[in-house]
């Protein structure tokens, strides 16, 4: 009984908080050469970077695995300049050591924030990570909207 005690001590415990700064760099890493295959107009290199099972939020609609998320993004690598850039600001990683977070800005070609993008990386293999889901948002203009109230609470 023993055994399965420790077994079952050694089964739970995570990374420790210094293996997980270390992937947490390696998804800020990550994360900056997903950007760079824009900014470096490298579809290839952009599509290394999606799960098989990727899931893209696209306006109201939802891109659902790693070829419609390529068919649907590769119209934006089209062209000199790329449309839009991002970098991330915050990451955060599972105690696991399995999936991350990572959210940022997105920036038109002049560098004006137009956006917000959030994305959930996969460990897909030692240091590889690969992402399965991404959403982005628009800016919100507070001002305008600081006398709105959300649509579930409008009787």
């Amino acid at each position: 009984m023993l055994l399965a005690s420790s077994y079952s001590a050694c089964a739970w415990a995570g990374p420790s908080e210094l293996d997980n700064a270390a992937l947490r760099r390696q998804v800020i890493a990550t994360e900056r050469a997903f950007a760079a295959s824009m900014a470096n107009r490298d579809f290839d290199a952009f599509k290394t970077f999606l799960s098989d099972e990727a899931i893209f939020y696209a306006g109201n609609g939802i891109l659902r695995g790693k070829e419609a998320v390529a068919d649907a993004w590769k119209p934006f690598f089209d062209g000199a300049e790329a449309p839009f850039s991002w970098a991330p600001d915050r990451v955060s990683v599972l105690t696991s050591g399995t999936l991350a977070h990572s959210s940022g800005p997105v920036k038109d070609p002049a560098g004006q924030v137009t956006g917000r993008f959030n994305s959930v990386w996969r460990q897909e293999g030692q240091g590889r990570w690969r992402i399965v889901f991404d959403k982005g948002e628009d800016v919100c203009n507070c001002r305008q909207q600081a006398g709105a109230r959300p649509e579930a609470m409008v009787e």
